[in-house]
């Protein structure tokens, strides 16, 4: 008897689940089931310049955070157009500059720059105390680097000009005797411009001033004045300890120098009287 009502139990509980699945929508005989929802490019289009709208109006209110993640959210789907993510950018930028986050700050303002090379700030935005010198910062260190990566055409170094630039790398390593050799050969052979032979002398009296040949390095600063009247140093280097004195004294005697130079020739000239005006017949 037991097994009779046992195995009754389990056609009830068949019956049952049979007739439930019946009931589910799209199991009866020809009735589909709902097709899902379809999201396209326009409505994520439309939910992205949303969020960037509802993102700059939190921003203009003073909700940072909450302003970053309006934007964030609305750069994620990817349907903004340049313009438009680089604005969303410069939003967030401004966002974490305000709030004291200039490394993110930078970021941001370089995705900009990044996404959409024509963006910069207004007149009013660039001038901002917090936020223009990061914004100012970045784009001419964008610049620097697109310079960078322009390929300049090889030219190579006449003569005279690859021994002064061998010269100035032996300086830069610290080998003087080395750097002065070549220097000195670079001068011999000929410098085409005043420059290169004002930076070759220079660079001469600083390896003497180093090896303590003081006399010499004033003699070599002296001699500078020959090719460039005009000749001083960068306070960055009239100001080294080791030729700050003698560049000093060189320079005073170079000054007496010329100036003597100048009145001997004054004198001379006097002596000579005026020239003789024109059409005045010469003395036999």
């Amino acid at each position: 008897m037991k097994t009779i009502i046992a195995h009754r139990s389990i056609f009830v509980a068949i019956a049952l689940v049979a007739a439930a699945c019946q009931n589910l929508p799209g199991t009866q005989s020809g009735t589909p089931a709902p097709a899902a929802p379809q999201i396209t490019e326009d409505m994520l289009r439309e939910r992205a310049q949303a969020q960037l709208a509802e993102g700059v109006k939190q921003y203009d209110a003073g909700d940072y955070d909450a302003a970053v993640k309006s934007l964030s959210s609305s750069l994620e789907h990817g349907m903004l157009s340049k313009a438009e993510s680089a604005r969303a950018h410069k939003y967030v930028a401004f966002s974490h500059c305000v709030s004291g986050h200039e490394s993110l700050c930078r970021d941001e303002f370089r995705k900009a720059f990044e996404i959409y090379p024509e963006f910069s700030l207004s007149a009013a935005e660039d001038g901002h105390p917090i936020w223009g010198p990061v914004y100012r910062n970045v784009r001419t260190q964008l610049i620097a680097e697109r310079e960078a990566q322009v390929r300049k055409p090889f030219i190579p170094l006449a003569k005279a000009e690859q021994m002064l630039s061998d010269g100035l790398v032996k300086y830069d390593a610290g080998e003087f005797p080395a750097a002065r050799t070549l220097l000195e050969a670079a001068l011999k052979e000929g410098l085409s411009t005043r420059e290169d032979k004002v930076r070759a002398m220079k660079t001469i009296a600083f390896t003497l001033c180093l090896e303590n040949k003081f006399r010499e390095c004033r003699s070599e600063f002296i001699r500078i004045y020959d090719v460039d009247p005009a000749f001083d140093l960068s306070p960055a280097e009239a100001g080294h300890p080791s030729w700050t004195h003698t560049f000093a004294a060189a320079k005073t005697q170079a000054h007496k120098a010329m100036h003597e130079k100048e009145l001997r020739e004054a004198r001379e000239n006097k002596s000579k009287g005026p020239p003789p005006a024109a059409g005045t017949p010469s003395k036999p």
